[in-house]
């Protein structure tokens, strides 16, 4: 069963601690996820930090079209195709399928 232990400590900020269960779950406190407006089925991005984890929120992309981005990434080239584009997904497809066995 997993526990909480509240301290307080400099800066007037408070720390949970919470501990990790054998299924490698931690349970966020409620005060936190209150805090921080996260609901069930929040989505959570862990970053490597070194000593720590952090974890933030994913935010989704906001929603673009061609239009808006066409052009963002300067290309010295032929432009491509469509089909020189599914070429290459296949080929990556093929060379990640390759890598696994």
């Amino acid at each position: 069963m997993l526990e909480f232990l509240h301290i307080s400590y400099f800066y007037g900020c408070t720390m949970k601690i919470t501990r990790l269960s054998s299924k490698g779950q931690v349970i966020i406190p409620k005060a936190l996820r209150v805090a921080h407006n996260w609901e069930v089925g929040q989505e959570l991005v862990a970053i490597d930090m070194g000593d720590g984890i952090l974890l933030k929120p994913k935010k989704a992309f906001p929603r673009t079209t061609l239009e808006q981005v066409a052009g963002c990434l300067k290309y010295a080239g032929q432009p491509k195709s469509l089909d020189d584009f599914t070429a290459a997904i296949g080929q990556g497809v093929m060379e990640q399928w390759n890598d696994r066995r």
